[in-house]
């Protein structure tokens, strides 16, 4: 089918993933791939190729896909990274920091928890007083982009800690990732975790982990899982030039390669980046002027998700306010802060400056 014979959706996704995705992506599914094929694995191959160029310049990097939704990599990570005798330093602000320390719990992965608050950045000095005071912790993971509040955490500034204290740094870049110009290997950073349906603009199906080569190298027989085995996942690629261990998701692949073009064809991370900062402007000072106000200040707040604070008229319903966008052509999110009432509105996906003026123009006030 011409992508541009295809309807267009009855609304746009302003969420943090699933999001809307453009007609050539969505056109990229049309056609079914042999999982044995090498025109397929030559594909994989690509694919990890280019996000690794996309995560660093340094040749030392490798890339691994995985089935599943992001959570699934996450888990992929903590349980084959962290050794028998490991200990994990999780620093939580959010829903999806804790989903990280809930994945060592149920893996049976010695671990600690700093759960902060979530409307405040983790805490260097109690990192630093952690790592000089605990000579078992061995990984660090922390979240980039918190999502449950659209906070971005100040990964440069944590890396330097794990990094001085020469412990392994694990990063929840779900959010982040696509999105934002970053080098690993300058920061340190030696697992980043990622998802096809974010800022790269795939559609959901499968994540990926972009790992030092000979950290992940050392990992082999640590696995807490088969399916979920970072370190088997990553030798059958090696080896198989691209081959998935089990049945991928062909069409989801398929579509990825092509978010990947289009990334490139936009001028790659910076231009993106400078699109997803513009959406987010607009999208915020629109909304101050209307009288919403944003959960974070400024300088904690990541250019992908805004959390807002409901307005303080007792009448108003977030359901109410949900249905009268999505009928006008618009889904946003509910509130994911425990002690606060807020919904949230994305601006990452095939989102441009002119939907997010559209958007105001149709907020019910």
């Amino acid at each position: 089918m011409d992508p541009a014979a295809m309807p267009d959706n009855p609304y746009l996704l302003l969420t943090p993933g699933p999001l809307s995705t453009t007609k050539t992506v969505k056109s990229a599914m049309l056609r079914d791939w042999c999982t044995w094929d090498d025109d397929y694995n030559a594909i994989g191959e690509e694919i990890r190729r280019r996000l690794v160029a996309l995560a660093t310049p340094a040749t030392d990097y490798t890339a691994v896909l995985m089935q599943g939704s992001g959570t699934f990599c996450v888990e992929a990570t903590v349980t084959t990274a962290l050794p028998p005798n490991g200990k994990l330093l999780v620093l939580a602000n959010g829903a999806y920091g804790r989903r990280i320390a809930e994945i060592a719990r149920r893996g049976g992965v010695a671990h600690e928890v700093h759960d902060g608050d979530d409307l405040a950045a983790p805490d260097p000095g109690r990192l630093e007083a952690a790592l000089q005071s605990d000579r078992a912790i061995t990984h660090v993971a922390v979240v980039h982009c918190e999502t449950s509040t659209g906070m971005l955490n100040p990964l440069a500034a944590i890396a330097r800690i794990v990094k001085a204290h020469g412990r392994c740094l694990i990063v929840d870049a779900m959010s982040s990732f696509g999105g934002v110009p970053m080098d690993l290997a300058e920061m340190g950073v030696d697992y980043l975790v990622s998802s096809a349906n974010k800022c790269i603009q795939g559609v959901p199906g499968f994540g990926f982990v972009i790992a030092r080569r000979a950290v992940l190298a050392e990992t082999r027989g640590q696995a807490r899982s088969l399916s979920l085995d970072l370190y088997d996942q990553w030798r059958t690629m090696e080896d198989g030039h691209g081959k998935w261990r089990f049945t991928s998701p062909t069409h989801v692949v398929r579509a990825f390669f092509q978010a990947l073009i289009e990334l490139e064809a936009e001028g790659g991370l910076a231009a993106r980046h400078r699109r997803y900062c513009e959406n987010h402007r607009i999208l915020v000072a629109g909304m101050q002027g209307l009288g919403f106000q944003p959960l974070l200040p400024a300088a904690l707040q990541a250019p992908f998700i805004t959390a807002f604070l409901y307005p303080s008229d007792p009448a108003w319903r977030f359901q109410r306010f949900y249905g009268d966008l999505k009928a006008k052509g618009f889904v946003i999110y509910p509130g994911k802060v425990t002690d606060r009432d807020t919904f949230r509105i994305g601006n990452i996906g095939d989102i441009h400056p002119g939907d997010v003026h559209r958007l105001i123009a149709a907020i019910p006030v």
